[in-house]
């Protein structure tokens, strides 16, 4: 029993390859087991006289998210036993939290989002279950680097097909399948993931020693900057064919993320920037859907702006007035009006939640995103190779532009998009991916995590040794590993 829940006996036989005892499995089960009754605790507490009478969504809900994490905890066992502890039962606690808020808003609105969400939620986890177990080793993936562009591509190529895609509110970024609408675009983000830490991570020293050096500073060359017009191409069309701003600052936020990381040049960070500040200007001139979002985010409070049908202000500025009515502590769970914002269940339901919890149930909720962020950003700084350190901290740097972006634009800090809150809004596609990109961030924990036989020999050169350092490590992380290495063989010392 105890080896199932993931506890080891103490090894007397030598310090090689030996872990350090820990009830990894067993703390992931029980926070996991906490994290699930939320959600059928929520869906109780708004309103206890439907489930007197009779409405089981709240035990269907919990017996999805039971049956589902029990599953993946269980292939974890299997496949994954080193994996972090912390990642499913915040993910968990995070996916309850949304299906009780999609709950609670199609009790008030005629919208009826939440069966859909509870059946997109199984299908998830299963997906993600499905994924740990068939993908043994994460640097797997390097082998379809440029397969992973292709596939990419045709994703988001897909709802510009006559008669697959289909246009909702301005935007063609789905496709009809049977009746059921699914956004390809989620998918394609891994898939770019995938490709960039692949590329990265293979022509790092090209890209960071070729070309001339002007001063202190070393251009690229033109045949280095391909993948960035590559990215920046993609971005634009998106934005251009598909009308969906949100997305095109998703795709280059992270292609632009993860150069840097690679490389640890800000030159090409700046070079980025400019590329955005010239398709922002031309967008804005030229493509009316992005000239209305950003005249309505600049004159929201006009009248006549906010009384627009499509394009207005409407929903931005309703969602405002409701984080200012939720105040510090919020109006108390079931007592909000998100009926009075559209699509509260979806784009807005940061402002849901922000007005029945408040500030303090909203910035609870963002720290579970953040302790998530770093779980992932802790895996990339833990595994070896540079591929897995690229795409764990890509991965996560995708939830945190995502945040940005959804919170950005509720906010009325920067315009608002149609990006989707990570495992909270209602949406089966947005869903499904962000649970892979969980299997993905649990196999590199693994990697990072398990034990290796580490064997020591005298008169290494030295060449080799430092040779090994570079091959090992991204340039930023890398940088930020050797500190918390150093920093720990001199607390080591300390103790000796």
């Amino acid at each position: 029993m105890a080896n199932f829940f993931g506890l080891r006996r103490s090894d007397s036989h030598g310090d090689a390859g030996v872990a350090i005892p820990r009830p990894r499995r067993f703390v992931e089960l029980f926070f996991t087991l906490i994290a699930v009754a939320i959600c059928p605790a929520s869906m109780w507490m708004v309103d206890p006289e439907a489930v007197a009478k009779g409405d089981t969504t709240w035990l269907l809900a919990a017996g999805v998210l039971g049956i589902g994490a029990l599953l993946i905890h269980i292939v974890l066992y299997v496949r994954a036993r080193f994996a972090d502890p912390f990642i499913l039962p915040i993910v968990v606690a995070l996916n309850g939290i949304g299906l009780a808020m999609i709950y609670r808003i199609d009790l008030t609105t005629a919208a009826n989002a939440g069966a859909a969400q509870i059946i997109w939620t199984g299908v998830a986890m299963v997906a993600s279950a499905v994924t740990l177990f068939f993908l043994k080793d994460h640097r797997g993936l390097r082998r379809i680097t440029y397969t992973s562009l292709a596939i990419a591509l045709v994703l988001l190529v897909l709802p510009l097909v006559p008669g697959l895609g289909v246009e909702i509110n301005g935007a063609r970024i789905w496709i009809s399948v049977l009746g059921r609408t699914f956004q390809p675009g989620e998918i394609a983000k891994i898939a770019l993931a995938v490709f960039f830490a692949g590329y990265l991570s293979t022509h790092r020293d090209l890209i960071l020693l070729a070309g001339k050096k002007v001063g202190p500073v070393r251009l690229p060359r033109f045949r280095d900057l391909a993948p960035m017009f590559v990215a920046w191409l993609i971005s634009i069309g998106v934005l251009v064919l598909q009308k969906d701003l949100g997305s095109a600052i998703l795709f280059f936020g992270l292609f632009l993320s993860m150069l840097y990381l690679a490389t640890g040049r800000i030159v090409w960070v700046l070079l980025g920037l400019v590329f955005v500040a010239v398709g922002g200007v031309l967008a804005y001139n030229f493509i009316s859907h992005v000239h209305y979002r950003i005249y309505a985010w600049v004159h929201a409070f006009d009248p006549e702006i906010y009384n627009q049908p499509f394009g207005g202000s409407g929903q931005v500025v309703q969602g405002l007035f409701g984080l200012a009515s939720g105040g510090l502590f919020g109006r108390g769970w079931g007592n909000g009006r998100p009926d009075l914002v559209a699509f509260s269940n979806s784009d807005m339901i940061i402002t849901a939640l922000g007005e029945e919890l408040g500030l303090l149930g909203l910035g609870a909720i963002l720290m579970l995103f953040l302790l998530l962020v770093t779980r992932g950003m802790r895996a990339a700084l833990g595994t070896p190779d540079a591929f897995g350190k690229l795409l764990a901290a890509g991965l996560s740097l995708v939830m945190v532009i995502q945040l940005l972006v959804v919170i950005g634009g509720v906010t009325r800090l920067i315009p608002l998009t149609g990006l989707t809150t990570p495992f909270m809004s209602a949406g089966g596609s947005s869903l499904l991916a962000n649970w892979v990109i969980v299997a993905l961030l649990l196999s590199i924990s693994h990697s990072a995590r398990a034990p290796h036989v580490v064997e020591t020999y005298d008169d290494v050169p030295e060449s080799i040794s430092r040779q090994g350092e570079a091959d090992g490590a991204t340039s930023v992380i890398s940088r930020i590993s050797e500190t918390s290495h150093q920093g720990s063989t001199k607390v080591g010392d300390a103790r000796e």
